[in-house]
């Protein structure tokens, strides 16, 4: 092989495990907000569970080494739960309940 075609090689090599570490932190932070979801109710399942499966299972809209469709999915489910979560803290406000009685072990509240 040629030099150039080594360096093409070791490209496409660091951008897939670039991606694929992308798509690992992404699904770790969808993992997080498991805790939260008995109160977001339906949707936040389907969200949360839709997400890791498609992750998960080898059929995708793009070829495995090409984690973009992935992460998209990841990330799409992420701001899902973030909205169903700010909604559900604002209830909880409006409700005179605290929400930081409602967060996760170990998480801290925002201010």
């Amino acid at each position: 092989m040629s030099r150039e075609a080594w360096v093409l090689v070791v490209l496409a090599a660091v951008l897939a495990a670039a991606m694929l570490a992308g798509a690992v932190l992404l699904a770790i932070r969808v993992v997080r907000t498991r805790r939260m979801l008995g109160a977001l109710g339906a949707g936040g399942k389907v969200a949360f569970y839709g997400a890791l499966i498609y992750t998960i299972l080898p059929v995708d809209l793009l070829p495995d080494p090409i984690y973009l469709d992935d992460m998209g999915v990841l990330a799409g489910a992420l701001f899902y739960l973030g909205r169903l979560v700010a909604k559900h803290r604002a209830e909880q406000r409006a409700a005179g309940e605290s929400p930081v009685a409602t967060l996760p072990p170990g998480a801290a509240p925002r201010r």
